[in-house]
């Protein structure tokens, strides 16, 4: 009668038993849980980029309002003075920062936010 299998298996040329082999993909202790800190390091670095482009975002956004505060109050102040460009630059979440007339021509500086914007304009008749 010949044994289906046998009970036991000799050792390996390195001692070990071959009973239940160590299968050659498993991880050695001290590299378990390597991709944790890598993933955190990811997600880290994907934060701040993000943050970043809110931020760039935030500060075209000032400076395009503080241009269209900046030119509308140019044009108030061309036609109907200082009085006029102040109130359009608020209207448009801006504040005049300065206003210097000469002539026909107007020159005003608005801020929004950490923007500032500088326009010109002329009164013609």
């Amino acid at each position: 009668m010949a044994a289906s299998h046998p009970t036991h298996r000799p050792a390996d040329p390195s001692g070990r038993s071959t009973d239940h082999p160590v299968p050659p993909t498993a991880p050695c202790g001290r590299e378990q849980g390597q991709a944790l800190p890598l993933l955190a390091g990811a997600l880290a670095l994907v934060v701040v980029l993000l943050l970043g482009l809110v931020a760039l975002g935030n500060l075209t956004h000032d400076r395009a309002a503080a241009q269209t505060a900046a030119d509308a109050a140019a044009l108030a102040g061309a036609a109907e003075g200082r009085d006029a460009a102040v109130a359009v630059a608020e209207e448009n979440r801006g504040r005049l920062e300065s206003y210097a007339a000469r002539g026909d021509e107007v020159e005003v500086v608005v801020r929004v936010g950490d923007a500032r914007a500088t326009a010109r304009a002329r009164r013609s008749w």
